[in-house]
């Protein structure tokens, strides 16, 4: 009997723990990404504020199945799926058939209906991502080092996310930190002082999902490091030079955006149910109703425990535990065995807010301040993969004792002075822009820098 064929679109935390949890089953995987590593997620703001380098924390998925000998990898983008023929279309012309098919592409920055807004505040959602918005991030200090106008200075040390979730809270307090005992060191003219970082969240505290003791204390430990933390306020707009909240205006030409996610467009390809949300409707076995061949995991499902208000949460934890889940499925199929109800186990959760700060729920457990911290950096090298683990451990180890961050590389190549705003339709196929400025244009020197 032929072998029963598995394909997987993604690579991410639920793709990769399917595909592993199928490694002695008697089937053929093929493993479809348009990425060409694993991405631990989790710590991409640590490159996006050079705390990290970008080999930390991807590794190749061919790597990381290369042991697997019942997996294949394609680097391709899935674009099609005929579930009646049970065929994948990708976006070179292959068809792949399957008899079963996993979906665990993940999200994408959501702006709620405001597109434009992109532009001028990425997201962090890949390493593309990361990398720019760090070469954004260390040019204004360039800029600034320079730059003789106050109310221009001003702005180019000012520093805005969006969001107050997990990753805007560790995103504005690792650039805290970087900006005031990083980077003002290596300057002559910028100091601690001239360094403003603001976080803005529509809701009344930071970090809903927590308990709100913990959201009280985290805004505590963000104010100690010198964040401002704007509560209740609406973002109306945002342009080149700032952020509007409303009457009030902010200028800075550095913002990051980091709340909401939404599926991505495979989602739709998919042809089956969706949430207001975007996402795949899945049964209580993490298959799609009417298709059990078919699975969606991670941020692209919506997975309503029985009794639950809410689907689960789009965290690393559930990615990983349902890619377990429909490969157990998958296990039982192939053995003529019954499905079984997938249930999430909650581990916990857990932000980091900088250097000694955290804070960390687990069932009544609820810690902050330096023990959160260590258990979140005992827990996320914990999930490394491979070498990352310790590469990593040592990494942090020398910027504590230290207070200093190796990954602060700008790779474009500056030619003129240009305006520090390009976009990203200017950037490169890696996401970096090959020419780009230190001061706005109408300061732009008639020679080359």
């Amino acid at each position: 009997m032929a072998k029963k064929r598995v394909v997987i679109v993604g690579g991410g935390f639920g793709g990769i723990w399917a595909a592993r949890a199928l490694e002695d089953a008697d089937v053929d995987i093929t493993l479809v990404d348009r990425e060409n590593h694993h991405l631990f997620q989790p710590l991409l703001y640590q490159v996006a504020t050079a705390g990290l380098a970008p080999g930390q924390i991807a590794v190749p998925i061919r790597a990381m199945v290369s042991n697997q000998d019942n997996v294949s990898v394609r680097l391709d983008e899935a674009r099609a799926v005929d579930k009646d023929a049970r065929t994948l279309t990708l976006m070179g012309g292959d068809v792949l058939p399957y008899d079963y098919l996993i979906a665990a592409t993940g999200a994408k920055t959501n702006y709620f209906g405001n597109d434009a807004w992109a532009k001028d505040a990425g997201g962090i959602k890949n390493l593309r991502d990361a990398l720019r918005f760090r070469e954004k991030l260390l040019l204004a200090f360039e800029a600034a080092e320079v730059e003789t106008d106050p109310l221009l200075r001003e702005s180019l040390l000012t520093f805005v996310v969006i969001g107050g979730g997990p990753t805007g809270v560790e995103m504005a307090g690792s650039i805290s930190e970087l900006g005031r005992h990083v980077l003002s060191a290596d300057f002559r003219t910028i100091h601690p002082k001239d360094i403003r970082v603001v976080l803005v969240e529509m809701a009344d505290r930071v970090l809903m999902p927590f308990d709100p003791a913990l959201s009280v204390k985290a805004k505590t430990q963000l104010e100690a490091i010198g964040v401002e933390v704007k509560l209740g306020v609406r973002v109306t707009g945002i342009d080149a030079t700032g952020v509007s909240l409303g009457t009030e205006r902010i200028d800075s030409r550095v913002v990051c955006w980091a709340t909401g996610v939404m599926p991505t467009s495979f989602a739709k390809h998919l042809g089956v149910e969706l949430d207001r949300g975007g996402r795949v409707k899945v049964a209580n076995d993490c298959s799609v109703a009417g298709h059990p061949e078919l699975f969606a995991l991670g941020d692209m499902a919506c997975f309503l425990p029985e009794g639950a208000a809410r689907p689960l949460p789009g965290v690393a934890q559930v990615a990983m535990q349902m890619g377990e889940h429909a490969a157990k499925m998958i296990r039982a199929d192939l053995a003529s065995k019954p499905r079984s109800t997938f249930t999430y186990w909650d581990k916990g959760s857990m932000a980091t807010i900088g250097r000694r700060r955290a804070i960390l729920e687990s069932g009544k457990l609820r810690l902050s301040g330096l023990l959160a911290w260590l258990g979140w950096s005992f827990v996320h090298v914990w999930y490394l993969i491979g070498f990352n683990r310790f590469s990593v451990m040592l990494t942090w180890m020398w910027s504590y004792v230290t207070w200093r961050r190796g990954s602060r590389l700008i790779t474009t190549h500056i030619s003129r002075r240009v305006d520090l705003t390009d976009d990203a339709s200017k950037a490169g196929s890696d996401g970096i822009t090959r020419e780009t400025s230190l001061v706005p244009e109408k300061h732009a020197a008639a020679t080359d820098v």
